[in-house]
């Protein structure tokens, strides 16, 4: 029996033993009743009330872990949108020098096609040939047309070339020129004026620069080298290759400004 059911009955015994009136009894057990099923009424809310807190609480506790989660969800996001932003700028920033590095390199194309269109008369003629070599322009006179066989003194064909050459270099006024004098690979021969083919292709490399002097081009603008045999530009291997191989070539140097920025080399060679 439990104890609202003994409670009651409790009330409807004291209430009877008291000796009241009938009407009263009957008046006192439905108000007994009433208050019995108000009371399970109660208990039933309270019951309801207990579960839908529970509920809340758990979905407190879900909503605090969602909050978690985003709040860590957020710093992600905002340490990823930090690490795009720093890619961005440094994306621009190689676009940047990829475009100026473009416009510098359709700049110094520009330059020569118009050095090439200086030179295609005498191209045209056979005197020379053009070549890009290693990114430089090199002016390529064959050593038939300049010097006798195994000698280093101009012939009057070769004279006529460098003087025709030397007037459209004094037109570039951009650049400094490098003579190269090449040879084939056979050997110079015994007991003449050159020791060995570094001799030789010094020494008409060393030639043309005085002609080339001579005729108008500042000398402070000149320089001269020789190569012998070592950078052949054909075979050594048939006749036409030597003769391709017995040439002057003339190199002109590129600007300051077409060569890669080297003080960030310097300012490392001074640390300590």
């Amino acid at each position: 029996m439990s104890r609202k059911t003994i409670f009651f009955a409790a009330v409807l015994l004291a209430a009877a033993g008291c000796g009241i009136p009938e009407e009263q009894y009957n008046a006192k057990v439905k108000e007994a009743q009433k208050l019995k099923a108000d009371l399970e009424e109660a208990n039933a809310a309270n019951k309801k009330l207990d579960q839908k807190i529970f509920e809340l609480r758990a979905e407190n506790q879900t909503l605090a872990k969602r909050l978690t989660e985003l709040g860590d969800n957020v710093q992600k996001l905002l340490g990823e949108k930090s690490n795009l932003a720093e890619d961005l700028a440094a994306t621009r920033d190689r676009e940047a020098r990829l475009k100026r590095e473009q416009e510098a390199q359709k700049a110094r194309l520009a330059k020569y096609r118009q050095v090439i269109e200086k030179f295609r008369s005498l191209v045209s003629s056979g005197k020379l040939k053009i070549r890009i070599v290693r990114g430089r322009m090199v002016v390529e006179l064959p050593s038939n047309i300049l010097f006798p066989s195994g000698k280093d003194n101009l012939t009057d064909e070769g004279k006529a070339a460098l003087t025709e050459l030397a007037q459209i270099l004094m037109t570039i006024s951009d650049r400094d020129f490098q003579v190269a004098g090449h040879t084939d690979n056979v050997p110079i021969a015994r007991g003449g004026r050159f020791g060995s083919n570094w001799e030789l292709s010094t020494a008409r490399a060393v030639t043309v620069v005085k002609y080339m002097q001579e005729a108008g081009v500042n000398p402070a603008r000149l320089s001269a080298s020789g190569y012998a045999e070592y950078q052949p530009a054909a075979s050594n291997d048939t006749e036409e290759g030597k003769a391709t191989n017995r040439r002057i070539e003339i190199v002109l140097m590129p600007n300051l400004d077409e060569l890669p920025d080297m003080s960030q080399v310097e300012g490392e060679l001074t640390k300590q």
